[in-house]
């Protein structure tokens, strides 16, 4: 149990950014730039003050305009939403928001997100099926006990597939049914209770810092972001593999020096002889021993489903539509799979869309923050001096300075998606203003909330501690050492990144 003040929820701390975003149109001087976005007929529109003039879609007209991107990221679709032209800044008609511009900021935002709402409702239903069914939980059992006295071989395997869901689509909570299967399976080979929770909560969320297509954080970020969430893909891919490695050698040289003496047992030294409700399992049930034709095809579809997700987007320009719609394909699937009864079906998969509800709502409502700054025209305004401020860093700099903002942040924002969508519209056009990618923008924000998910209140390590009766400072003192190192690889990638 941890004592103390609530954190406010997402929704709360959004709406009363719309309040003080509409504070703010009172204040701050109206401003735009003129914009640049690509036509139906291929041709790019400049938009100045209400004039449009089409110029040829060509790295020329990119360059005249002294815009350091290349032309690829447009005819690609990789950038999907008006850009601002530099140097083109100027003061205009101020349009301070009232009272009934307040109350339907967030309205107007859920009708401007629906695309993206709908994929996560629709994605919240096939997930609910899919773990209703225990496939997952089935798998795990199946692989701890196949490999029972291979115990190294298990934390390798294990935490590459806590990983992958963090990264693919986002497991977080669901993380929490596996401690009953495998505290007792880690105990008994010798290792102490840090174990297990550094293979099934680090797992999941060294996976999330990476996040190469969840879509909690990466779809939705670069979303906010007007970019395609696929650019950044094989960066954040290679982040996978690295920082997945990197724990895996962390926990193992730990298991390892553990194994060999228990005296080094960091449990044992700072929270003594711990008493645990699991008991070791000794019985080899048929569940346990064998894994049945219909369970690997439910894991089968499962990961397919992410897999086709990714290609598909990269190969045949897929967008939400076509997602949403994969989603909705895999749920029937698993229906005509499982047998479920056409009530059973429904009833689960609407209970997974509401439990994505919020999620949808944080999306909806923070897009209502966007609209009172354009509509009061400031959003160009705070970018401008935004840009003045800090334009004069070098990229290098700035990058580094965004991952500890993000870092710091994330201990009151703990929601991916409340994140992204707060911080990525006006971040997200400034790095094309100050010649920063947007998908290092993106990354920064990954990276950022990744780390400091490890140790935030708000997040999950704290009931995933409380599964096992391990205290914080256990985990502090066995996470810093990594999460130092961690930082130096995040940051090194940043900087890899923007000089690409």
């Amino acid at each position: 149990m941890v004592s103390g003040k609530k954190m406010l929820n997402p929704i709360t701390i959004l709406l009363m950014v719309i309040v003080i975003a509409a504070i703010a149109t009172w204040f701050v001087p109206a401003g735009n730039y003129h914009k640049l976005s690509v036509a139906e007929n291929k041709e790019f529109v400049i938009n100045a003050n209400g004039i449009s003039t089409h110029v040829p879609l060509s790295q020329k007209t990119l360059d005249s305009l002294h815009i350091l991107i290349p032309v690829e990221k447009f005819l690609k679709g990789d950038i999907n939403k008006p850009i601002s032209i530099p140097n083109t800044f100027h003061f205009t008609e101020s349009k301070k928001a009232g009272f009934i511009e307040i109350l339907k900021a967030p309205i107007k935002g859920i009708y401007e997100a629906i695309d993206i709402i709908l994929l996560i409702l629709v994605m919240g239903g096939f997930i609910n099926i899919f773990n209703e069914t225990g496939a997952l939980l089935k798998g795990i059992t199946y692989l701890s006990y196949k490999l029972k006295g291979k115990e190294q071989l298990l934390i390798i395997i294990l935490t590459i597939l806590f990983s992958f869901g963090g990264s693919s689509y986002g497991m977080a909570e669901e993380t929490l049914v596996f401690y009953p299967v495998l505290v007792p399976l880690f105990l008994a080979a010798g290792y102490d209770l840090l174990v297990p929770v550094a293979v099934i909560f680090a797992g999941s969320q060294i996976g999330t810092l990476s996040s190469f297509s969840n879509p909690f954080s990466t779809i939705i970020g670069s979303n906010a972001a007007g970019l395609n969430w696929i650019d950044g893909i094989y960066e954040r891919i290679i982040m996978y593999i690295l920082s997945t490695s990197l724990l895996i050698w962390y926990i193992l040289r730990y298991a390892k020096k553990i194994k060999s003496n228990t005296a080094l047992s960091l449990v044992l030294k700072y929270d003594g002889v711990v008493q645990t409700n699991y008991q070791i399992l000794t019985t080899n049930t048929q569940e346990q021993t064998k894994l049945s034709a219909k369970t690997g095809w439910l894991l089968f579809i499962f990961g397919a489903t992410f897999i086709t997700m990714i290609a598909a987007v990269i190969f045949f320009d897929w967008w939400l539509v076509e997602i949403t719609t994969l989603f909705f394909g895999a749920s029937l699937l698993l229906f005509f799979i499982t047998n479920l009864k056409e009530n059973e079906f429904i009833h689960q998969f609407i209970k997974g869309a509401e439990s994505l509800l919020s999620v949808a709502f944080i999306v909806g409502i923070a897009r209502g923050v966007t609209i009172i700054l354009n509509e009061g025209n400031i959003s160009d305004s705070l970018l401008y001096y935004t840009s003045n401020l800090i334009g004069t860093l070098p990229p290098a700099l700035f990058i580094i300075i965004l991952l500890g903002l993000f870092i710091f942040l994330t201990l009151f924002i703990s929601s991916s998606s409340g994140m992204a969508v707060l911080t990525m519209p006006i971040l997200g056009a400034l790095a094309l203003i100050i010649h920063v990618p947007g998908r290092e923008i993106v990354n920064s924000y990954l990276y950022g909330m990744g780390i400091m998910g490890f140790i935030t209140p708000t997040g999950l390590f704290l009931p995933s501690l409380a599964m096992v009766n391990v205290s914080a400072k256990t985990w502090f003192k066995f996470i810093t050492p990594f999460l130092v190192i961690l930082f130096f690889l995040c940051a090194i990638a940043l900087l890899i990144g923007i000089y690409l």
